[in-house]
């Protein structure tokens, strides 16, 4: 019954594990990063079967700030989160606009992929990008709004 258990545990901690593994496609090279405490420049240059993608770990409660910038009208990037079992990327530039804003709900990772689009008519020349990740400052914190009170006690406010 213990090696069952075990057994269990194991598969359970290892399928965690694999959940934030990224399946990198040929060619691509992984960099981890860690949560700058200052803004991070990433700069390379994206082509299709040969660049960088970046893991960058974040933590419930951060506000971080993702900008994607490139002269290509090819070039764009997409963030996945890789703790979802689905593939679908939770920001992508070419439909979503060039920075991405937020303040993360859980503990996760995400995966960084800028990529050259395999649909242009040149396909295969590549651009070069420059990526920003801004921590944000803390988000202020909404107020409770104040008790109305009425004008006078002869004539209390209808609500």
């Amino acid at each position: 019954m213990k090696a069952l258990a075990a057994t269990v545990a194991f598969c359970l901690v290892a399928s965690m594990a694999f959940a934030q593994s990224p399946e990198l496609q040929p060619g691509e090279r992984l960099e981890k990063l860690q949560f700058p405490a200052a803004t991070m420049e990433l700069k390379g240059w994206t082509k299709f079967g040969n660049g960088r993608v970046y893991t960058l770990p974040v933590k419930a409660g951060q506000h971080v700030k993702v900008s994607f910038s490139t002269k290509s009208k090819f070039a764009f990037l997409s963030i996945f989160d890789l703790a979802t079992p689905d593939e679908e990327a939770i920001f992508g530039t070419d439909e979503d606009g060039s920075s991405y804003n937020i303040t993360v709900k859980e503990n996760t990772t995400w995966l960084l992929r800028p990529y050259y689009s395999k649909v242009s008519p040149r396909r295969g020349l590549g651009a070069p990008y420059s990526i920003l990740v801004e921590p944000q400052a803390t988000a202020p914190q909404p107020t409770a709004p104040a008790e109305k009170q009425s004008p006078s006690p002869l004539f209390p406010s209808r609500q």
